[in-house]
């Protein structure tokens, strides 16, 4: 063998190295982040087929307040006006889904992320929200307060 063919096998030795700790560095690297980022990334629910719930006894609830009660997987703003009206809106605002609340001196529903406002039919009114609240049925059943889907 010349020595220029054994400096060219030895060079492909070296290169076939590189190639194969590069590749097992890689493999390391992703069976490292892999699990790490899937730890990080929130699981996947299913909607959950929620018709109606119970949100409390209308005797408990007073006038002029409101109060967040769970609809399936999502928040439900159920308020009582100082008209002793009941309404119920889904309770994440439309402009980046924080959690609205009530806002009994102004009378209004607002999100104090963006100083989103809505009023109690649940039409934006203020702010940046691009849309309304979805607004759920209300019903009283002797002294229970129910909230449905509006069909």
């Amino acid at each position: 063998m010349t020595e220029s063919t054994a400096e060219k096998v030895q060079e492909e030795r070296r290169d076939l190295l590189k190639w194969l700790l590069g590749g097992s560095l890689v493999a390391w690297i992703a069976s490292v982040a892999y699990p790490i980022l899937a730890y990080l990334q929130p699981p996947k629910q299913n909607e959950v087929a929620v018709q109606s719930i119970k949100a409390g006894k209308l005797s408990e609830i007073e006038l002029d307040s409101g109060r967040i009660v769970k609809f399936g997987t999502k928040p439900v703003i159920l308020i009582r006006t100082n008209t002793n009206e009941l309404k119920a809106f889904t309770a994440t605002c439309t402009h980046l889904d924080c959690t609205v609340q009530y806002s009994k001196e102004k009378g209004i529903i607002w999100c104090a992320c963006h100083n989103g406002q809505y009023d109690l039919t649940g039409r934006n009114i203020g702010g940046p929200p691009p849309k309304p609240l979805e607004e759920f049925r209300v019903l009283i059943q002797e002294d229970e307060v129910l909230i449905s889907k509006n069909t």
